[in-house]
């Protein structure tokens, strides 16, 4: 372990460096990592990383998942929660199912269980890549809140595709009534668990003496408990994990102080960043292990990359197919029912929506949990194989659908998804309201200290002119409570804006309250 410390740290190094590169070429930083992986496993004397399948959840899913519950708008999710679920659960179960029946065609010696077992491994698109991908881009949010509620549900939909498939290849049969009976309590288990195990940490957030690095660590924590906990019932893990994250974002300014907050993100950010650079990484650096248990299998490297092409065509239509079919079923229900979203999304959105199916963390997590060997002592059937597939499909779909994307993005005319205002106008529009807002609340429930004090005078007037905060730093502490009450009625007043106006974007609400933030923060100062 020490002994390879250098190398490690060198490859720390390199993924800054090669994320920095694809911001200044504007490349999703994903395809640059796994090509760089790539190259260094080809590397003599490099050495051979190798993580316990067991692990591979554990550590890497429950953050990347709780961060991405932290970010997502749930008001996003619920408007657009019709065609988030037709993604996250009917189009990932239609491409399981085409890749199932394709590879139990094609490849010699793969049953209909491993041909879902690969489905369930590589159906799930990656949220990283195309974050990546679409931060150099404009899109209509519309399609990004579609992805980001995708992301947070396709994963635990593949996921359990997944499991059923590896109990039916380990005990080489199916029974229907305890599928039914499992996949209910993974789901209802999955959700009770992550909710109950959620509002513990909110409750000794909100009532325990903590500080702003011990709510930190304990967000920290915080996925890897809820996790763990609901694998040890065998419910959903990562079903827990996302609910859990929910409830505890769409509650964050009443248990966590404005410190916390900031810090926080920031913390979270670099947290997650370093852990999407190395399992990126990872996927390249595996790939000499792959072809190693490949030639043990007696499989030629050409027949592999074969089905790896072939799976990658069949992922690649099935996706854009069920995207069209997804979005028209729901451009029929929304006319029977009462507060769908009227929008006509026209042809472009749901074939950017299933262009945007890159694999990633998630299908290379899933390969490689697979166990080495059954509980009986066999080796586990085809397992090099679906390993050696499941990287081919990571890194055709990152190179062709990754650098492509950007391209059809700028072609496709996006004219009738969103409102006409940009978002800046709505962020300014939004800032004038709530400059309004505290003026009146100040004049109302603080007169005779207006009257009184030149500070208060001084504050009304950069309210009334939108100005970025208050630099009278003779502001008077007594005064400070008086600030520190207008930016808590901002707050709910903001809270409220956001649940009145259904039209709104709530990633602006929450763009207003970090500023809010980070002005509680500099009475710090003062």
């Amino acid at each position: 372990m020490f002994e390879n410390f250098p190398f490690y740290l060198g490859i720390l190094i390199v993924i800054l460096l090669l994320i920095m590169l694809a911001n200044k070429i504007k490349v999703a930083y994903p395809i640059l990592l796994v090509l760089a992986g790539l190259v260094i496993s080809f590397i003599p004397g490099v050495p051979v990383i190798n993580i316990e399948p067991e692990l591979i959840f554990f550590i890497f899913l429950p953050p990347l998942l709780y961060e991405a519950a932290w970010k997502v708008s749930w008001k996003e999710m619920w408007r657009w929660r019709r065609i988030i679920t037709s993604f996250a659960f009917v189009v990932v179960f239609l491409s399981a199912l085409s890749v199932a029946l394709v590879a139990n065609y094609i490849i010699p010696g793969f049953s209909l269980a491993l041909g879902f077992l690969l489905g369930g491994i590589v159906s799930p698109p990656d949220a990283v890549s195309a974050g990546a991908i679409l931060k150099f881009v404009k899109v209509p949010k519309s399609i990004s809140s579609i992805l980001e509620g995708e992301s947070l549900l396709n994963d635990a939909s593949s996921l359990i595709i997944f499991r059923f498939a590896m109990i039916a290849v380990a005990t080489e049969q199916f029974l229907f009534y305890k599928a039914a009976a499992s996949f209910s309590w993974m789901i209802i288990g999955g959700v009770t668990i992550g909710l109950f195990i959620g509002w513990i940490f909110m409750k000794v957030h909100q009532y325990m003496p903590t500080d702003s690095n011990i709510d930190i660590v304990l967000s920290l924590l915080t996925p890897y408990v809820i996790y763990l906990a609901a694998e040890e019932v065998h419910s959903s893990g990562v079903l827990a994990v996302v609910c859990g994250g929910l409830l505890l974002a769409n509650n964050r300014h009443r248990f966590l102080t404005s410190k916390s907050r900031l810090q926080g993100i920031n913390v979270w950010e670099s947290f997650c960043f370093i852990l999407n650079g190395l399992v990126f990484m990872l996927i390249g650096l595996d790939l000499p292990q792959i072809t190693k248990g490949l030639e043990e299998a007696n499989i030629s490297i050409t027949t592999a990359v074969g089905y790896g092409v072939l799976i990658t065509i069949v992922l690649m239509v099935s996706r854009i197919l069920s995207s069209y079919g997804a979005v028209i079923i729901t451009s029929i229900t929304r006319k029977f029912i009462t507060g769908t979203e009227n929008r006509n999304p026209g042809i472009q959105t749901p074939f950017i929506l299933g262009w945007t199916g890159m694999r990633g963390v998630v299908s290379l997590a899933a390969a490689l949990s697979i166990p080495v060997f059954l509980n009986n002592g066999n080796g586990f059937p085809q397992r090099n194989l679906i390993l050696f597939i499941t990287f081919i499909v990571i890194l055709l779909t990152l190179l062709i659908q990754g650098l492509t994307l950007p391209y059809f993005i700028k072609k496709i005319k996006f004219t009738t998804i969103d409102d006409s205002l940009s978002r800046e106008e709505v962020y300014n529009n939004i800032r004038q309201e709530l400059a309004e807002f505290a003026v009146n609340y100040l004049k109302t429930n603080y007169n005779e200290q207006v009257e009184n004090s030149s500070a208060l005078q001084h504050l009304i007037l950069k309210w009334e002119q939108h100005s970025n905060g208050i630099y009278d730093e003779s502001i008077a502490i007594e005064l400070k409570d008086i600030y520190l009450d207008l930016l808590n009625k901002q707050r709910q007043w903001l809270t409220n804006k956001n649940k009145e106006d259904q039209s709104l974007d709530e990633s602006i609400i929450r763009r207003q309250m970090h500023y809010l933030d980070i002005e509680e923060e500099k009475l710090r100062y003062l």
